[in-house]
């Protein structure tokens, strides 16, 4: 090209340049003047919250009181450290709006009760109101203030009106409900401990409010509260958003677990759940900060200043005009030609790919895009990880199309990883049972594969169990270990094809909201006919959890999960972990030894006569000897080293509801019954495995690798 042509088409290419990377910035201000406001717990800084009063982060969450196992009285608010813009200016219609939120009501004293929190639209960012029946919303003087709020009573406040202290209310300037509902009548109890998620969607142009209250993850499709409010008579043109909460002489602990929030002037229409900006929550000051320069160092030319590009290109004359004109058209096409053949080649091999993968999981409920699941997690944001399981992360994901909370987990970037994704992929795509995770539909794209799970909301077996302030209940704790026991009889002996799951253990072991028990993470699991003896493999799983034959041969069976079953059901009877990595800073056990091994402890107290010293002493004998005896020898019966004397699953879940006896477990811990030629036939069918095994058991005893949300044990994989 000449050089005189090519001088004209410089400033053209310069100037697109500059308006390429000027565009962001534009939209960004467009976004910025159109009023909208969305945020989220994921992508929020510390910084913007304000904690008012009693108002405390603690493990990742906001506390709006105190606490204190003695009863006080007390308010605290959080709120969202910038106004939001409630109507626009010379207009009276106000924004619509919507929040998500999930909290929980914890009493450190059942019988100490009272008062509640709100969620809060305020003028004042200051304020704080009084304790008790206040909520923090309204002060002791006789000035009104004004303030929107949905609250959430648990105490039944008879200067108020309340109905009882189980409702939700609409209160507007007022601590008497504009609107009310028993929370009693879905079945919700504020004061129960378990995490409540709720839905307030608010349509500016129509004046409708609606409010969802679930202990599960989907919203209700029938709200439990439903009005029409003029909201523009109680808000100005800038409100403050958050939550308030109180105590009247109790010990109640309110938490605010997530929140997002989302509003717009757009007429007709609620705002869809929040899919927040990331860039502009972590970086607020991001969208004002100077354009950058394109020129070399030290030059002052600015983005969008049009003087220099101009005036180069009249110089050049109407020919040069032409010239660029002409060259900029071929060279785009030029570009065009190759970028759209590019992309049909690769849009071709992903659709293959993913073709291949659907082939074989035809029956999933669902196939989600990637960019679906992408903005639910916000970009797999860190602050959404909610757990590690078998070669993948878990993440915490709200789907920008319905709000739903749900769990999704992403594959490891190893070949490894995307065996075992597959594998559990097929498998539990066609197993269902009450008491297994639900799979909610996958994806396939960009070389990742993602599974999209129900999102259990209070979490796994061994959180409940080791990180709650308050012990799990004996109930729960039998309704857990039937649940399991009926999920694994499911797998092992009403499938079409022999379910093993390999991995059995307390953290993979979640708790919906009625903490009934749904067992998951089937990344190693095996399917084998029924009748057929297993293949010989890589021993994997987690210390303490693992069949002494497992260890040796590497030969899973529906023996090797009933053992491990018996050490979740000693783990869940004794509060203790199977092992337990400092034995001394826990003290001597009841037989004067130091407890490392969970299931040899029980053994020894079963020995000498004192089995039921091995109940967990954090449940202050709140449970029936009896009961408590024949759980801990079903746990001993199944954790068994004698392979043959180990009960079927389908037996276990008999024995756990009482319609079987436990069959006589001896005093004395069997030997493990394992013969010569069964040992000699494995080794010669997987010698290679055996090797590898014992590399991998040689290196897990020197290092401590383990999923993060099992630190008492050692993964073998």
């Amino acid at each position: 090209m000449p050089r005189k042509r090519m001088s004209g088409l410089r400033p053209i290419l310069l100037l697109a340049h500059r308006l390429a990377l000027l565009l962001p910035l534009c939209s960004s201000i467009v976004r910025t003047a159109s009023g909208a406001t969305e945020f989220d717990f994921g992508t929020l800084m510390l910084t913007s919250l304000k904690l008012l009063g009693d108002a405390h982060w603690s493990n990742g969450s906001v506390r709006l009181t105190r606490d204190l196992a003695v009863p006080y009285s007390g308010a605290g608010r959080v709120l969202y450290s910038e106004p939001v813009r409630f109507r626009r200016e010379g207009s009276r219609s106000p924004a619509s709006f919507s929040t998500f939120f999930s909290f929980s009501v914890i009493n450190l004293n059942p019988s100490s009760i009272g008062a509640g929190l709100a969620f809060l639209i305020s003028p004042d960012a200051e304020f704080v109101g009084g304790a008790g029946g206040s909520l923090g919303l309204q002060g002791e003087s006789a000035s009104p203030q004004r303030f929107v709020a949905v609250e959430f009573d648990t105490l039944m406040d008879v200067e108020f009106k309340d109905i009882n202290g189980n409702h939700v209310g609409l209160d507007l300037n007022s601590l008497v409900s504009a609107e009310v509902s028993d929370l009693g009548s879905i079945d919700v109890d504020l004061k129960s401990g378990n995490v409540v998620n709720a839905w307030i969607i608010f349509d500016g142009s129509t004046g409708d409010l609606t409010v969802h209250i679930s202990y599960s993850n989907l919203k209700p499709k029938t709200p439990i509260l439903t009005t029409n409010v003029d909201l523009s008579l109680y808000v100005n043109d800038f409100m403050y958003v958050g939550f308030s909460g109180s105590t009247q002489g109790s010990t109640e602990i309110h938490s605010i677990e997530w929140w997002s929030f989302s509003s717009s002037f757009d007429s007709g229409t609620s705002p869809p759940p929040p899919v927040p900006n990331t860039t502009t929550l972590t970086n607020p000051s991001a969208n004002q900060s100077p354009a950058p320069s394109l020129g070399p160092s030290g030059s002052k030319e600015k983005i969008g200043d049009k003087s220099s590009c101009h005036n180069e290109l009249c110089k050049q004359g109407p020919g040069a005009v032409a010239g660029v004109v002409t060259a900029s058209a071929f060279f785009l096409a030029i570009f065009a030609g190759v970028f759209i053949w590019v992309y049909s080649k690769k849009v071709k091999r992903v659709k293959k790919s993913s073709d291949t993968l659907a082939s074989g999981v035809i029956r999933m409920p669902k196939e989600f895009t990637y960019r679906e699941l992408k903005s639910a997690t916000k970009c797999f944001n860190s602050n959404r990880i909610i757990g590690h399981g078998a070669f993948g992360t878990v993440y915490k994901g709200v789907l920008p199309d319905n709000g739903d909370v749900i769990a999704v987990k992403r594959c490891s970037h190893n070949c490894q990883g995307k065996a075992e994704f597959l594998s559990e992929l097929s498998i539990i795509g066609s197993l269902r049972h009450r008491n297994l995770v639900r799979l909610q539909g996958w994806c396939h794209e960009k070389g990742e594969i993602l599974l999209v799970y129900d999102l259990m909301p209070n979490g796994s077996l061994d959180k409940a169990l080791f990180e709650s302030r308050t012990p799990l209940p004996w109930h729960h704790r039998k309704k857990i270990l039937v649940g399991v026991a009926s999920a694994l009889a499911y797998l092992h002996q009403e499938c079409e094809n022999q379910v093993i799951h390999r991995d059995v253990k307390s953290s993979n072991i979640l708790l919906d909201e009625g903490f009934n028990a749904r067992l998951g993470d089937f990344g190693l699991a095996r399917q084998v006919e029924h009748d057929k003896s297993p293949d010989a493999t890589v021993a994997a799983g987690t210390m303490g959890y693992l069949a002494p034959e497992y260890l040796l041969t590497g030969r899973a069976s529906d023996k090797t999960d009933v053992f491990s079953f018996g050490a979740v059901v000693l783990e869940v009877a004794c509060g203790r972990r199977p092992i337990e990595k400092d034995a001394a800073a826990n003290g001597s056990n009841a037989t004067g030894r130091k407890a490392s091994n969970l299931v040899e402890w029980v053994w020894g107290l079963h020995r000498e006569g004192r089995l039921l010293a091995a109940a967990d002493p954090r449940l202050g004998r709140e449970f029936e000897e009896a009961e408590m005896r024949r759980v801990l020898l079903v746990g001993l019966a199944c954790s068994s080293p004698d392979y043959d004397a180990r009960p079927t699953m389908r037996a276990v879940v008999q024995m756990l509801v009482g319609e079987a006896p436990v069959p006589a477990v001896p005093r004395a811990r069997p030997s493990m019954s394992f013969s010569t030629s069964q040992l000699l036939l494995s080794l010669q069918d997987s010698m290679s495995d055996c090797n590898a095994m014992a590399t991998t058991l040689s290196v897990s005893s020197m290092t401590s690798e383990g999923h993060s949300y099992c630190p008492a044990g050692h993964e073998i994989v």
